[in-house]
């Protein structure tokens, strides 16, 4: 089991930060297998209160120091703001990571998509070729378009300049003239999260204990953290999912860009009439609606992530119409609590789902929440 030594964690000295006073307003929720009736939150495992505090509380503690009452920055994103850019515009703003395609060898096809394809590849060091590296490599197929290959060069670039242990932001790319534009990323060994979650579930009929519940709650918590870094250098994911997560052989977790993502999970995403695809089963409703994006409803997609740990990457909201998603989260509506979910954690996933984006908790408090639940899981095994 992995011990959980967060940079993130608030200081130990004293409770959850911003959680020692509950409101008297509950978070109120619907489920689609309770209409009109507000989920029961019962059967508490041990440790439980800061959790249970979390679901309950507005998340504006008088006492907080200002970093943690001011309202969450908001960006508006324009339709088609991405293929606004052009492919020269996209190579230059790599350039000075750029290297000779000769460094690059690639090997198997990890994932593959309609126009995209992901590789394991291998590094050559560039003063030492007999040293060499693993990578990720993303790349295109000849039938991408310019647009295609614009997009993946863009999106690639989300996560860089950024350096935290949860995050895997590029590290070069191949842009020469002729050759497929390639982006290289750290190898992690169990690859894409969402996959590796689906496998554990095939094997999980045949041995249980395959993966347990801590070491999910232990992903979730690395996920937080770096999302929590994210927030504190007011950088926007839009896109965080357990499809753009990969996992390494010692359960560490890194959350990546979401180029070729809309290709290698065409199922995740959908085009509501605006000529974009949007993963909006993931998406808060003021983003839904008015396009409005902001750490808060990168929370909102958290909520959503945590319930792909706890399902094993089944795919939310499968029975809803993506067109009536707006409507049905309006109304109340959320996603059903998984089997064998502990009560704490879902509670967690409904706060992240208020309607409110000020009502939704910080990164901050999650780290320190899902970290007090982890440790509780480990002292209750």
């Amino acid at each position: 089991m992995k011990r959980v030594e967060m940079e993130d964690s608030v200081s130990d000295s004293g409770s959850s930060q911003g959680l020692s006073q509950p409101s008297t307003q509950t978070t109120q929720y619907l489920r689609a297998d309770t209409p009109n009736n507000v989920a029961p939150v019962t059967n508490n495992h041990p440790g439980s209160a800061p959790i249970l505090q979390l679901a309950a509380t507005s998340f504006q503690n008088p006492g907080a120091p200002p970093h943690e009452t001011k309202s969450y920055p908001s960006l508006r994103i324009e339709k088609n703001d991405l293929r606004s850019v052009t492919l020269m515009e996209a190579k230059a703003k790599v350039k000075d990571i750029a290297i000779s395609r000769e460094r690059v060898t690639l090997r198997d096809v990890l994932h593959e998509g309609t126009f995209g394809r992901i590789f394991h590849g291998v590094l050559l060091d560039e003063k030492d070729p007999s040293k060499e590296k693993q990578v990720f490599v993303k790349s295109v197929k000849d039938n991408a378009s310019e647009v295609q290959v614009t997009m993946m060069l863009t999106e690639s670039c989300k996560l860089r300049g950024l350096h935290h242990r949860n995050l895997l932001p590029i590290s070069n790319v191949c842009t020469e003239d002729g050759e497929k534009p390639m982006v290289m990323l750290p190898f992690m060994a169990w690859g894409n999260l969402k996959l590796f979650l689906r496998q554990c579930k095939l094997a999980e009929a045949n041995n249980p204990q395959a993966i347990s519940q801590q070491d999910l709650v232990y992903m979730a918590i690395q996920i937080a953290c770096g999302m929590s870094y994210l927030a504190r250098r007011e950088v926007i994911h839009k896109d965080l999912a357990a499809r753009n997560c990969v996992i390494d052989d010692n359960m560490q977790v890194k959350i990546t860009d979401n180029a070729l993502a809309r290709d290698l999970f065409p199922m995740d995403y959908h085009c509501l009439g605006d000529n974009e695809n949007r993963p909006v089963r993931w998406m808060a409703l003021e983003s839904l609606l008015n396009n409005d994006f902001s750490s808060a409803s990168d929370v909102w997609a958290f909520g959503v992530t945590l319930w792909e740990l706890m399902t094993l990457g089944q795919t939310p909201y499968v029975d809803i119409d993506p067109f009536e998603m707006s409507a049905y989260l309006k109304d109340g509506y959320r996603i059903a609590q998984p089997i064998n979910c502990p009560d704490e954690l879902f509670a967690v996933m409904a706060c992240c789902w208020a309607l409110d984006p000020e009502e939704r908790p910080k990164f901050q408090q999650l780290v320190q929440c899902l970290t007090e639940f982890h440790a509780a899981l480990g002292a209750y095994v």
